[in-house]
């Protein structure tokens, strides 16, 4: 997290992603987290991430089975505490910690989440796309996060709705009631409702030829 003058605060917003262009799935990352406290917007969080593993993940992957098979390529681990989302902002303090040490934690417990993170720069801002696996499937969240307030966010067109203030699609959240138990609720409250974008954060613009 880049730290703008904020401190420990984070700042984003985020949306679920249907059809996700091909020419995105670029510098992958494998991403296995796990929750040791996840309760009401506050998280504990594990994260061991493999740089430039582009794993496939489907609904029947096991987030630890995966972390095995690839443990020799994992680079990175940190423990991160989170507070809860108000307004696209949350609190998040991370420490960088052994890997060997990170992996081994995970093994052991928690509630835990596996996905496949893409990065790319579109328009003004670095977005990520969260592609994840095992109960999650076939969700894919995309994420834009800066050192302050995201306002007049140009948000691409592979955006279908924004889920910024829906608790529901917190990566803590997930970890515990993931997202197949009600994507069939979602599905109709967005056909339902139509898709939504949040207008408290400046003006939304489309990008430039999308």
């Amino acid at each position: 997290m880049t730290d703008g003058g904020y401190g420990d605060f984070e700042f984003e917003r985020r949306f679920v992603v249907r059809d996700l262009p091909a020419e995105l799935r670029d510098a992958p990352a494998l991403i296995v987290q796990s929750y040791f406290l996840a309760d009401e917007g506050y998280a504990l969080r594990l994260r061991a991430q493999a740089s430039s593993v582009d794993a496939p993940l489907d609904g029947t992957s096991d987030p630890v089975a995966v972390l095995d098979l690839y443990a020799a390529a994992v680079d990175f681990c940190a423990l991160t505490a989170k507070g809860p989302m108000n307004g696209g902002t949350r609190y998040e303090a991370e420490r960088e910690i052994d890997v060997a040490v990170g992996v081994q934690m995970i093994r052991r417990g928690g509630a835990r989440i596996v996905k496949t993170r893409y990065s790319a720069w579109l328009g003004a801002d670095g977005w990520v796309v969260d592609v994840f696996g095992g109960a999650n499937h076939p969700l894919v969240v995309a994420e834009c996060e800066r050192s302050g307030p995201v306002v007049d966010l140009e948000i691409p067109a592979f955006c279908l709705t924004e889920v910024t203030d829906d608790a529901r699609f917190a990566n803590d959240a997930l970890a515990r009631a993931p997202y197949s138990r009600w994507a069939a609720d979602f599905a109709a409250e967005l056909e339902a409702t139509g898709p939504r974008f949040l207008q408290g954060f400046g003006r939304n613009r489309s990008l430039p030829g999308e």
